[in-house]
């Protein structure tokens, strides 16, 4: 196989992977908060940053994978 076309496949295992990961977390933030309403604003605050921290670690990989390929 080219080598463009790996890096492309590595692409796309990268965004599948961050979109799980941020899927997994909004999940269970939204059954946090229909467990616990009061905690809501505390717990969306946490989710945002997990899913910042997801987004910034892919966009990473992202650069590595072009950078390498």
């Amino acid at each position: 196989m080219e080598t463009l076309s790996l890096t492309v496949i590595g692409l796309g295992i990268i965004v599948m992977g961050a979109a799980y990961g941020i899927a997994r977390i909004g999940q269970s933030a939204l059954e946090s908060m229909s467990r616990q309403p009061e905690m809501g604003s505390k717990i969306q605050t946490a989710m945002i940053v997990a899913a910042a921290l997801i987004e910034g670690v892919a966009l990473f990989a992202v650069v590595v994978a072009w950078m390498v390929g």
